[in-house]
């Protein structure tokens, strides 16, 4: 296998290399601005730190023989991913419509016709290859945040293969139909500012499919004992997400602009109140203020106004992050007090619950162009109730299938016996040794 690898790896270079365009630096294309291209370059930059920031908000939530392994499943992703966006997944996004659902996988295919000239569909002021480098960076952390469902339990070389199929048949036909301009949900009416469905929703019930899949831990829901290896970790990824966020949703302006700007404000806003409205929350439930409790109510208020951070008033930005936060804490206390769903991190909780709030709440409260007041349009409210229906119910359907097809290839599980040991020795032979519950892992 790891030979077959290489060798793929070395045809993908070979074809890259071949076929891959040729671009100049030599001079200005006409209308670049200067202005865009610095801050959706530094916007990239801050999507990308996301994904270790996800590995370690996970990780410090796991138990400790397992640290090294969650945080690796969301590293990775950028590795695999980010080849497979320049092959020909920035195509399957972005290329020529087929139907409204997909792209042409040929049409940017190795980045044919993607270099320092804008593109007027997509990057009018900026190379199109930064609009590609941008958007790779949503494409990577897609899957990545499925892998909290089935944390401490999943076999790495059964998440390649997911990670995969998951961004061929459920990423890329979600970004065409929601940001190409001949996409379904976009013509349909749609508004989705950075991500509500295409990454919010696909992670939360694929999450959901995938927790159904590969089934519960062993002593889910009888004498499993987990404490959170490190609560440190978890704060700094907290962090780490936070200040990436400004570049997800501020960045999804595609400009250095007035919107870019109400994006960043409207996203800290909903983050703020849904953290002090989990803890409110946890309170009333009798529970204490935890600093994990915090930090999750602060992603689900990032996750929640993501759809809408470009659309709603700083006012509904408010409410929607109270509005998630609640909803996303009941959910996780439904399935705490149920024990149906082994959702190891509540990945559906915070991201699908989280994604799809999000959604309605951005068609009850999208504002008019430039408005500060919350004008929201009875007929847009309906077309989100229906695209988060379909979209959930595409995403969950397509994910559950995906995880019974990869049986057929590989076990979706590793051995009850690897489980006990722990996926960091028995997937990667790497083991944080005499760590005790909080510390930080010296090996980290």
């Amino acid at each position: 296998m790891n030979i077959g690898l290489l060798l793929l790896l070395f045809v993908l270079g070979l074809c890259g290399f071949i076929l891959g365009p040729t671009i100049s630096f030599e001079s200005m294309p006409p209308g670049i601005d200067t202005g865009d291209v610095a801050w959706l370059t530094a916007a990239s930059c801050l999507v990308l730190l996301m994904t270790p920031g996800l590995a370690f908000f996970y990780g410090g939530m796991v138990r400790s023989k397992n640290v090294v392994s969650t945080m690796f499943q969301s590293f990775v992703a950028m590795g695999v991913v980010g080849l497979f966006w320049v092959t020909f997944g920035f195509s399957l996004a972005f290329g020529d419509s087929m139907g409204g659902i997909i792209g042409n996988p040929f049409t940017f295919m190795f980045m044919k016709g993607v270099g320092a000239a804008p593109n007027d569909n997509f990057s009018s002021t900026m190379p199109f290859a930064l609009f590609c480098l941008f958007q790779m960076k949503f494409a990577v952390i897609t899957p990545a945040l499925v892998t909290g469902a089935f944390a401490e339990r999943i076999k790495f070389s059964s998440y390649i293969i997911f990670m995969l199929l998951f961004s061929v048949l459920v990423y890329c036909p979600l970004a065409h139909m929601t940001w190409h301009s001949g996409g379904l949900l976009l013509n349909y009416g749609v508004l989705d500012f950075a991500g509500g469905t295409v990454v919010h929703m696909a992670a939360g019930f694929a999450a959901l499919a995938a927790a159904l899949a590969v089934g519960k831990r062993k002593g889910y829901g009888e004498d499993l004992q987990v404490s959170p290896a490190n609560v440190p970790f978890v704060l700094l990824g907290t962090g780490m997400l936070w200040f990436g966020w400004f570049g997800f949703n501020g960045g999804s302006s595609l400009g250095a602009n007035p919107k870019g700007v109400h994006a960043c404000l409207t996203t800290t806003v909903a983050s703020a109140s849904a953290m002090l409205a989990w803890l409110l929350v946890d309170g009333i439930r009798g529970k204490k203020p935890s600093c994990i409790g915090a930090c999750i109510g602060a992603v689900v208020g990032l996750v929640t106004i993501t759809p809408g951070a470009g659309f709603v008033s700083v006012g509904a930005s408010l409410l929607v992050g109270i509005i998630g936060s609640v909803a996303a804490n009941l959910t996780v206390a439904w399935k705490e007090s149920a024990k149906k769903v082994d959702d190891s991190l509540d990945v559906f909780a915070c991201h699908g619950v989280g994604g799809m709030v999000g959604m309605l709440l951005t068609g009850a409260f999208a504002a008019q162009e430039g408005g500060l007041l919350v004008t929201g349009d009875p007929g847009l409210f309906i077309k989100h109730v229906v695209a988060a229906i379909g979209c959930a119910a595409f995403v969950f359907i397509m994910s559950y299938i995906i995880m019974q097809a990869i049986t057929v290839i590989s076990p979706l599980r590793v051995a009850d016996d690897e489980e006990v040991l722990g996926l960091d020795k028995s997937q990667h032979g790497e083991v944080i040794d005499d760590v005790p519950h909080g510390a930080a892992p010296s090996a980290c």
